[in-house]
């Protein structure tokens, strides 16, 4: 077996140990969002340096814990925080626990960032079902030795993979109707990430709005492609915690990005709850 599977292989192993009840669902928890997890019932509580080769969150707003349990009868793996390459970490130690989460059998996530608002029709707070992402970090988490057992799915774990689809039209389709249910509102857009840790110039925001982004974070894609790698079907939700630089005349900082996830955390709570039934179903 190569390193990479081997490590992700004992790391979801000691996860069972102590879990004894596979999860169904995988859930990322960005930036400002991390309470969430309060919402698991009959929960397991893991810090990430108990887990063999799981790496340490060092951001504020990313407690660095795993929540394993049940939401709504549907058993979960709820991730209290995610690594960033920016805080100096390789693209397989960001992704490491995304290959975790499969080798557990999630075949769905939820993943969610907080994110800098392009287009101007978002105002903070806003969620955003993100319909496609571009990838501007200038690397590909799936660089390097192709392993097929990653592959939970036939078919998944190729070398090459589509990725026409990567964030699920069924279940944007299960989002959208949720959230009018509630009369949340929730648009589409399109993701773009960069490396970070510096917040983009407005000049910046300008290329990226020609390039057809509508949001913009640090977070996200190479999670998005290590789950479709593995034939984990995906739905993206951002919130808007600020607008990108440049869009209105005021610095940004991760202070007001935390303010406004604590803001708006009813709402993201009360949408997440409900769809994870549902997206439990679909994808089954």
């Amino acid at each position: 077996m190569s390193d990479h599977y081997t490590r992700a292989f004992a790391a979801a192993e000691y996860v069972r140990s102590m879990h004894k009840k596979e999860p169904r669902l995988a859930i990322i928890l960005g930036s400002g969002l991390g309470n969430f997890a309060a919402q698991v019932e009959e929960a397991t509580t893991i810090e990430y340096g108990e887990i063999p080769g799981w790496p340490l969150s060092t951001v504020e707003g990313h407690s660095g814990k795993l929540v394993l349990g049940t939401i709504a009868g549907v058993t979960v793996a709820v991730m209290q925080g995610r690594v960033h390459a920016y805080e100096g970490y390789s693209m397989n130690e960001v992704t490491f626990p995304m290959r975790v989460l499969g080798l557990l059998g999630c075949t769905a996530l939820i993943v969610t960032n907080a994110a800098g608002g392009i287009n101007q029709t978002y105002g903070e707070g806003t969620l955003v079902a993100i319909s496609d992402h571009i990838n501007l970090t200038g690397t590909n988490a799936a660089l390097g030795r192709n392993e097929e057992r990653f592959g939970i799915k036939p078919g998944a774990g190729q070398r090459f993979f589509d990725m026409t689809a990567a964030y699920s039209p069924k279940l944007r389709e299960l989002a959208h109707a949720e959230a009018e249910r509630q009369k949340i509102p929730l648009p589409e857009g399109v993701y773009l990430a960069v490396l970070g840790p510096s917040y983009e110039t407005p000049a910046e925001i300008r290329a990226f709005r020609v390039l057809g982004a509508d949001l913009v974070g640090m977070s996200t894609v190479h999670e998005v492609i290590i789950a479709r790698h593995m034939g984990i079907e995906v739905l993206g939700i951002s919130l808007v915690t600020n607008m990108a630089a440049g869009v209105l005349d005021q610095p940004i900082n991760h202070a007001d990005v935390m303010d406004t996830g604590r803001r708006i955390e009813a709402q993201f709570t009360s949408l997440v709850e409900a769809l994870i039934p549902q997206v439990a179903t679909v994808t089954a």
